[in-house]
């Protein structure tokens, strides 16, 4: 009798690559698994020392990216190791930068 569902055994049950070969372990993850991810570390930036709330983390197209304005580069360098931490071995763009606050080094020119 022929199986018209295409049943291969025991080893098909689990997912499968492009090749029907079943799918290996360190296979990229889920969406699910790194939106988890970035809201924990939404929540890590805010509850942790850093206090920031300037710095966005949002998942996009298969990548992560993380956005936002901090007030030193201290707490830039803090953010991007918290990134790293949290989002090791996903694709992660930032964009955070310093904002300015060192006085003007000369007086501003009213017209």
């Amino acid at each position: 009798m022929s199986d018209p569902v295409g049943h291969q055994g025991p080893a098909a049950s689990g997912p499968a690559s492009a090749d029907g070969s079943p799918e290996a372990p360190d296979a990229p993850e889920a969406p699910e698994n790194a939106e988890y991810r970035v809201a924990h570390l939404q929540e890590r930036l805010a509850a942790e020392e850093l206090g920031e709330l300037g710095v966005r983390a949002e998942f996009r197209a298969g990548a992560v990216a993380v956005t936002g304005t901090v007030p030193s580069a201290r707490c830039r360098e803090t953010v991007l190791r918290l990134a790293r931490e949290e989002l090791a071995g996903l694709t992660v763009h930032t964009d955070v930068v310093v904002a300015e606050t060192a006085r003007p080094d000369h007086a501003e020119e009213l017209w």
